[in-house]
């Protein structure tokens, strides 16, 4: 398969990045809207194009879909660990390009209409460029060290678009968290890569990911506490992956980071950034899988598990559109590692590893259609929150329609997109752990009801009296809409099994009626509630309000674990460990410091009279020398 092309996916929005960035001043605002989009459709026609070639022309060989590597050493510490730089093509790597590519080009078009006006409208689609960039370089990244460099300028492109309204404190504010939290998760990354490179002696993936390979055969040469050290190196990565995706407890960030525009919430924070942590453990599953028996993967399964009913049950009671849309995507991601940790279950790797990969697939397309017609609602009523909106249907159909498609698709009514990837991982959770089927079949509940609570309540239930009529989003902004729900509508019908898959061998998939069975009447079950509450004006929500009480209060301040992770830092870190380490380093580090300054100080005053500018104070000086020099060699002359 020829992969030269490959190089310039990436490197068009670098190239429109730095066109963008250095012309901010000179390039006007339209112009620059056109070139960040001509960048992207560009890059989105050669994934599209990768990804046709690979699929259905070369890359499948006796049956298997093979790897090809283009890649250039760029630092050599021995013979076998050195750090590549180049492209890595699988199944799942072009599944991501074209999960990227779509997304970002619909942001893309999207930003021209919602940013219109907007004083740094250049700025912003450079950032977007960045970004996207960024994406591509970790989605087809050779190695752990490549992933782990791209990792983290996808984390700088995050920061700079989370905090793209600098002049308001709450954005600033939310920026730095989502770059403080997800430091320490990248931290325990780093340390994680170091371990697997000192003991394995490659950073590889196709070394790395060969179970009979000679660097992966030593793994269990040393232990800690019962288990290997590459065990522990792969729950560090994971803590990683935790971290990017906002997966509990590292999941703070995520509502903050809804104080960028809505666009950014659509690219980074629904389809591509958050998936950035599945797609890692994705990336290295033979070793999750083949390592101390799949431990790591049960870790995986139950933490994935856990933050999606957490972040389900906040979703419920929060009021603001685009947190509840935040949660969602929490517990969505929780589905997908629910997924691929299921499949270390009894060595069952099959179903999970690809209804994963299948769900983030999916998800993209409807949840990115969810945000950018949040979005939407957001342009025409000025607001995000739900007291602001209600019977928007009448002034703004075509995004009513769209946003009812998405809303549909995640709760998982058929024939949509989230009803098929939904229900392969309730098949894999079923086969593997009633324990993990029970709590993704509550989450299904949870999820139809979440999502119909704020649909009902937007465009339908109480017409709000509007300051100004409400009016329909631009064709610019309305155009993505219709794309995605397309999509949305129509990704579920690809057979997924035969493209992604954990052996690369592909499989048929078929429907589990019985599972399917249960899983819609679940979700019907939640839509049903949500129209019963939400529909029309009624006192229901308050009674259910007041009779949760106290729990109600705690869930809808996300179980209070900002005032918890405040109180750590402000009382333990700072006060205990910050303080003592501060004061030690001014009084003694920058004590000593200024101690030999000061000395040195005073010493120079002391003999800077010999440097006077007087011939006679150097004549004497000399005089003196000279008479000094006589009498120490007459004394040791006549010992």
């Amino acid at each position: 398969m020829q992969l030269s092309y490959i190089l310039l996916i990436p490197f068009i929005p670098l190239a429109v990045f730095l066109l963008l960035g250095i012309f901010n001043k000179k390039i006007k605002p339209a112009v620059s809207g056109y070139i960040g989009v001509g960048g992207l459709a560009a890059s989105t026609l050669l994934s599209y194009y990768a990804a046709f070639q690979y699929f259905f022309v070369s890359g499948k060989l006796d049956g298997v879909y093979q790897t090809f590597v283009l890649k250039k050493v760029w630092m050599s510490f021995t013979e076998t660990l050195h750090i590549d730089l180049g492209i890595f093509i699988d199944p799942i790597s072009v599944m991501m390009l074209i999960v990227v590519s779509t997304v970002s080009l619909m942001v893309h078009v999207y930003s021209r209409g919602y940013m219109k006006g907007d004083e740094g409208y250049t700025k912003f689609f450079a950032f977007l460029s960045l970004f996207t960039f960024s994406m591509y370089g970790l989605v087809l990244a050779t190695n752990l060290f490549q992933i782990y460099i791209f990792w983290e300028l996808v984390g700088v492109s995050s920061f700079l678009l989370i905090g793209y309204y600098y002049t308001k404190t709450s954005a600033v504010a939310a920026a730095k968290k989502a770059f403080i939290v997800t430091r320490f998760a990248d931290f325990g990354f780093l340390i994680g890569i170091l371990i697997i490179g000192f003991y394995t002696g490659t950073f590889d993936f196709e070394t790395l990911n060969d179970p009979q390979g000679s660097a992966i055969l030593n793994w269990a040469s040393t232990s800690f506490m019962g288990l290997s050290a590459i065990t522990w190196a792969l729950i560090l990565i994971f803590m990683g992956g935790a971290g990017k995706s906002a997966m509990f407890p590292l999941h703070i960030w995520l509502p903050d980071a809804m104080e960028g525009p809505t666009p950014v919430s659509a690219l980074i924070h629904a389809a591509t950034m958050v998936v950035a942590g599945v797609y890692l453990v994705a990336r290295l599953f033979p070793m999750y899988m083949f390592v101390d028996d799949g431990f790591v993967l049960y870790i995986v399964a139950y933490v994935g598990a856990f933050s999606s009913l957490f972040a389900a049950i906040i979703a419920v009671t929060q009021n603001d559109i685009k947190r509840v849309l935040a949660f969602s995507t929490m517990s969505q991601i929780g589905y997908m590692m629910m997924a691929l940790g299921v499949s270390g279950f009894n060595g069952h790797e099959g179903v999970g590893y690809m209804a994963s990969m299948f769900h983030l697939f999916t998800h993209a397309m409807f949840k990115a259609l969810l945000f950018l017609g949040a979005g939407s609602v957001i342009h025409a009523v000025h607001s995000n929150y739900l007291k602001d909106m209600g019977g928007l249907r009448k002034f703004m159909p075509v995004t009513n329609i769209t946003f009812l498609i998405a809303a549909l698709a995640i709760a998982g009514v058929p024939p949509l997109a989230g009803f098929w990837s939904k229900d392969e991982i309730l098949v894999a959770a079923y086969q593997n752990s009633p324990l993990i089927y029970g709590v993704g079949v509550f989450v299904a509940g949870l999820t139809a009801f979440y999502m119909f609570r704020i649909y009902f309540s937007i465009f339908w239930g109480k017409e709000t009296q509007y300051k100004h009529t409400p009016h329909e989003s631009p064709l610019s902004m309305t155009i993505p809409l219709i794309i995605l729900a397309i999509l949305t509508a129509a990704v579920g019908f690809i057979p997924f099994s035969e493209f992604v898959t954990a052996d690369k061998m592909g499989f048929e998939a078929h429907l589990n009626y019985p599972l399917a069975a249960v899983a819609i009447a679940v979700g019907a079950t939640g839509i049903l509630l949500a129209w019963v509450f939400y529909k029309k004006e009624n006192g229901l929500a308050d009674r259910f309000v007041n009779a949760f009480g106290v729990f109600y209060k705690w869930t809808s301040h996300k179980f209070y674990f900002d005032e918890l992770y405040l109180y750590i830092t402000r009382n333990v870190i700072f006060k205990h460990i910050s303080a003592p380490i501060a004061f030690f380093d001014k009084k003694y580090v920058d004590g000593t410091m200024d101690g030999i300054g000061n000395k040195t100080v005073l010493l120079s005053k002391k003999i800077m009279g010999t440097q006077s500018g007087k011939v006679q104070d150097y004549a004497f000086g000399f005089i003196g020398g000279v008479v000094l020099l006589a009498v120490v060699f007459i004394y040791f002359w006549t010992i």
